[in-house]
Formats: C-alpha cells, sequence, structure tokens
C-alpha cells in the first residue's frame, strides 16, 4: 500500500483544538486525523455500503493510549 501525503488548509484555532484531543487520546496530530478519517469511511460504508478498494477502515487503528477516564 502506497502511502500519499495530503495538505491542508484548517483555522488555527481548529488546529489548536484537533491537537489538543489528539494529545488527550495519546495519538499524534497525523494519527488522530487518520482515526477520524477511518471513523468517516467506516460509517459511510455502514450506510451506503462498501466503497470498493483494498483498504479496510476497521484495521491498522491505533487504540488510544490513554483512557478518557484518566
Amino acid at each position: 500500500m502506497a502511502i500519499k501525503s495530503v495538505s491542508i488548509r484548517i483555522e488555527e484555532e481548529m488546529l489548536e483544538k484537533l491537537s489538543y484531543v489528539a494529545d488527550y487520546e495519546g495519538r499524534s496530530l497525523n494519527s488522530h486525523i487518520l482515526v477520524l478519517i477511518r471513523q468517516s469511511i467506516r460509517a459511510f460504508e455502514e450506510s451506503n455500503g462498501v466503497i470498493e478498494g483494498g483498504i479496510r477502515p476497521d484495521l491498522n487503528v491505533k487504540p488510544a493510549r490513554r483512557s478518557p477516564a484518566e
């Protein structure tokens, strides 16, 4: 599987908040964004059927290093 890079424009406040959430979950910002993308794909496929392709969004999702209760 090839890994591609994507550049996005994001408001500074949104980036700061997303970084905070990622840190709270024990992930890097990049890993957290990948988790959110996979969740979005999974939700779409549950509602609309599987998108053809070899990537399975339920695989390769890093779990949080901390529990939210900590």
